[in-house]
């Protein structure tokens, strides 16, 4: 495994989720500051959902987005110490083709079922 070739890719991987993750706090706050005010919970468009179904949505959303981040930096620290692309629970070397699908990968598919 080429360490620069795959800090390259961690990089980009981790820039996505942090945008992603921008994203969904700005259409948060704007979410929130559409309700500001509201005293029912059944503003919405009638053809669309509702504002607090919408909120709660991009509530989940935006955990999961914080996650990844996290998950990421994890990924960026074990290529800095030389352990990404090795299986936490093993120790063998997780296929580079689990990596490129899921570059945050701790373990093996073997060990992650």
């Amino acid at each position: 495994m080429d360490p620069e070739r795959w800090r390259t890719f961690l990089t980009e991987q981790q820039e996505r989720v942090r945008d992603r993750t921008r994203r969904l706090e700005a259409e948060l706050k704007t979410l929130v500051r559409a309700r500001r005010g509201e005293s029912d919970d059944d503003e919405h468009d009638p053809e669309g959902e509702t504002l607090s179904a919408r909120w709660s949505m991009l509530a989940g959303l935006l955990e999961s987005a914080r996650e990844d981040e996290w998950q990421a930096e994890r990924a960026m620290a074990r290529l800095a110490s030389g352990a990404y692309g090795v299986c936490d629970s093993c120790g063998r070397p997780i296929p580079f083709p689990q990596l490129e699908v899921r570059p945050f990968r701790e373990r093996c598919v073997s060990c992650s079922v």
